[in-house]
């Protein structure tokens, strides 16, 4: 691991300006990325799987009752009731949100900080509303995809009302190894962005959000959790996502768990 820092695309507070969420990996601190930058706003019911977590960061509904997100938004596996998870619209000011408390978290085993970023949140009750398919092969990591949230839309911002949307391309492993230098987890993240100008990305407060395209049937399939990157946007920093085909197994055994 080398010294470079990992910015962890997450607020501390919902409705705070996005810091910087402390990484306990050795050598490595971490800082923020943020909403959607370069994005437009998201239509009523265009992405219906999306939820914005209380503790501010991002997910989608893997089923009507469990929520996938990115293992930095939680602080460990257990019971929990401390989290609200808001659904059902693009404006989170609107009287038609749905909101459920959490009842559990499953953090993935093993995660330190570095790759492995993915967590399950169970809710206390299910929301009727469309789910995310998750890949479950690589066929899908590649292409162009759509990420949204209600993260920052410039770096160092806060929280947005309305949730926001882009397309970021494909970047190869390595050209964001190279950008990196190195810090890039193979096999366990994958990256997407306009590398050479930037100007669109996620940023503080998309963390644990998905990134999604169509499958070969027309169909959204989740294939990236936003994690992390240098800032947000900058040109040669491309976004970081965990690669959700290389865990999907997981996910589905561990949701079948809880």
């Amino acid at each position: 691991m080398s010294t470079l820092v990992r910015f962890m695309k997450r607020t501390l507070a919902v409705g705070a300006v996005a810091l910087a969420a402390v990484s306990l990996q050795p050598g490595t601190a971490s800082a923020g990325t943020a909403p959607v930058v370069g994005g437009t706003r998201a239509a009523q019911g265009e992405f219906p799987f999306m939820v914005r977590l209380s503790m501010g960061c991002g997910g989608a509904l893997y089923t009507q009752q469990i929520v996938l997100t990115a293992a930095h938004c939680v602080n460990g596996s257990g019971n929990n009731t401390s989290i609200t998870a808001t659904a059902g619209v693009v404006d989170l000011n609107s009287s038609s949100a749905i909101k459920v408390k959490s009842t559990k978290v499953l953090r993935a085993p093993g995660y330190n900080g570095t790759g492995k970023d993915w967590a399950l949140i169970k809710l206390a009750k299910p929301i009727n509303l469309p789910t995310l398919k998750i890949a479950e092969t690589k066929a899908y990591d590649n292409g162009t995809f759509t990420v949204a949230g209600w993260g920052a839309t410039r770096e160092g911002g806060g929280q947005q009302r309305y949730l926001m949307k882009a397309t970021v391309p494909f970047v190869s492993d390595a050209d964001c190894q190279a950008a990196y230098g190195g810090d890039l987890v193979a096999g366990e993240e994958i990256c997407a962005g306009l590398l050479d100008q930037g100007g669109v990305d996620t940023c503080q407060g998309d963390s644990g959000g998905p990134m999604f395209r169509r499958d070969n049937a027309g169909a959204w399939i989740q294939v990236g959790i936003v994690s992390w990157g240098i800032g947000c946007a900058r040109p040669d920093y491309p976004g970081v996502y965990t690669e959700v085909s290389t865990f999907a197994a997981q996910i589905k055994s561990a949701a079948a768990s809880m």
